[in-house]
Order: structure tokens, then C-alpha cells, then sequence
């Protein structure tokens, strides 16, 4: 049976049932800042392979809501790579999934979804209604050019904290994937396509936070647009790292390789900076 959210949290405390589960967050962090965590709100836009990983660490540190939005269903193809993707899941919506994955690790927890898919018209709905009062922290784990653009605008315009993923797929080395400016990203094709287009309905992206991999890929990009032949094909769109670039669902994909261990650690980034974001940084060893 789960305990209400209201009734979890006595002046902020931590309810006796959970804490046992979060007492080595707690060592690491301290009661103040797990009492943070459970008072603290989360919205995650995109809930496949990077933003499972997200969600997952989230609720397993403790965040108390969550607000979860993802238009799309799980597909075979996700299996490889997203938490949430099983063969008992396939077809279902990834928010539901993801909604009863949090509760089978904190019960405590609420949790909301909403099932679209951004962009201009409906990203005023994250902001409305029973979404009006603010997130503490916004993830941005979308994969798809248009979508993330306009969520990221719309945040930065509200100055709600951020953290953003760029470009996953195509890459290999683990210990690249680093934290910065986007202005700071090179070799990702999304990265470049996004500070186009946020410049031109004038924000600033020095002060846009993102998850990042410098690693080049430019081979791999024309590997994955070749033949069996050997022989490089024009491919239907320019290969970016998102696998849906502006295209209205049911429309042809990009597929990019991509390995559950990269996009993994991208998630956990995500994770990682925004609990960090939501109490005020980690504790220092100096």
C-alpha cells in the first residue's frame, strides 16, 4: 500500500518506512539534504534510453515528485538500450512505465505524467493548471531537435535550473562525457543545430547547462549512412544525434547506433548535476 506524499513528509523529515532505504544517501549527503530531495520537484522531458537512466537515479536518491513527459510507447528496438524497455512493456506508453517503475522503488514518491509531444502549442500546458507552480529542476533527456529547443527556450525564459543531454549515439569512450556550456560543445552534431536555432529567438546559450561527449564521430556517421557494399548512401536527412529530428510521430526515423553503457552514464550525468542543483551542491572533501 503507498503512503501519500503529504503524509511521508512530518516538517520535512523523512517517513520511518523509507528510511532505511535512503540511509546511505543520507551518510553521503546529510538529513538536511535528503530532506531537500524529498521536497523537491523534478520535471524529465523524454523518457527513453538517457532519460530512463535519469529518472531511475532520481528516484532511487530520493526526489519526492516527478513530472514526467514522453509522447511515445516502448518499441523492440528500445530493449537495448532503455530501463524502462521490455518485452512486457512494448506498446505501452514509456510515462506509465516509467510512473510505475518510481513507485516500485519509492512509493512515497508522486508522480505525474502528461502524454505529448512538445512543441510550440503544448509546451504552455507543462506551465498551467496543476502544473502552475514550478519545478525545482528541469531535465531535458529529448532526442528529437524541435522539441528540445522549444523546452529549452521556454525554461530559460521562465529561469527555472536546467540541465540539458546532448548528442548520446555514435559514441564510444566513457571517460569523455563531461559537464558544460553549450557553448563549450564540439564535435556533436545536435549540439550545433541546437545553439542555431535557440540564438535565433534570442537565448543565450553560455547559460545553458548541458551533458556532453566531445568524442568525434564524423566516420561512424558515414558508416551508418553506407550500404552493405561499402558504398556511402544519401541518407534522408542530415545524421544528427537525435532519432527523430522535427518529424511528427509515425514519420521515418534517423536510427543512429547507440550503447546502453554511454547513454547510461549521460542519464546518470543528468541525475547526478541535478541533485547536486537541488541542494545546493556536494559536500566538500577540502
Amino acid at each position: 500500500m503507498s503512503v501519500p506524499f503529504s503524509a511521508s513528509i512530518q516538517n520535512g523529515d523523512v517517513a520511518p518506512r523509507s528510511s532505511e532505504q535512503f540511509a546511505r544517501t543520507e551518510l553521503m549527503l546529510g538529513r538536511d539534504a535528503l530532506k531537500r530531495l524529498r521536497c523537491s520537484c523534478v520535471l524529465v522531458a523524454g523518457l527513453g534510453a538517457v532519460g530512463s537512466y535519469a529518472v531511475e537515479a532520481l528516484a532511487r536518491s530520493g526526489v519526492g515528485r516527478f513530472r514526467l513527459v514522453d509522447f511515445d510507447v516502448v518499441q523492440p528496438s528500445n530493449i537495448n538500450r532503455q530501463l524502462f524497455a521490455t518485452w512486457e512493456t512494448v506498446g505501452r506508453l514509456k510515462a506509465d512505465v516509467a510512473k510505475e517503475r518510481i513507485a516500485a522503488i519509492n512509493p512515497t514518491a508522486q508522480v505525474e505524467t502528461r502524454q505529448i509531444l512538445i512543441n510550440d502549442k503544448t509546451i504552455p500546458s507543462l506551465f498551467a493548471d496543476d502544473w502552475a507552480t514550478p519545478p525545482d529542476f528541469v531535465v531535458d533527456a529529448i532526442d528529437s531537435l524541435g522539441p528540445k529547443v522549444a523546452l529549452i527556450a521556454e525554461v530559460t525564459r521562465r529561469g527555472l535550473p536546467l540541465i540539458s543531454s546532448m548528442g548520446a549515439a555514435l559514441r564510444f569512450d566513457a571517460s569523455l562525457v563531461r559537464v558544460g556550456r553549450l557553448t563549450d560543445v564540439s564535435h556533436c552534431p545536435l549540439s550545433a543545430q541546437v545553439r542555431k536555432r535557440l540564438r535565433r529567438v534570442e537565448i543565450d546559450v553560455d547559460s545553458v547547462r548541458c551533458v556532453y561527449s566531445p568524442e568525434p564521430i564524423r566516420d561512424r556517421m558515414r558508416a551508418a549512412t553506407s550500404g552493405s557494399d561499402g558504398l556511402e548512401r544519401v541518407a534522408p536527412a542530415a545524421p544528427l544525434d537525435a532519432s527523430n529530428v522535427d518529424s511528427p510521430p509515425g514519420r521515418p526515423r534517423n536510427s543512429l547506433g547507440s550503447l546502453s553503457t554511454i547513454v547510461g552514464i549521460f542519464g546518470l550525468t543528468l541525475a547526478h548535476e541535478t541533485i547536486a542543483g537541488l541542494i545546493g551542491g556536494f559536500p566538500s572533501n577540502a
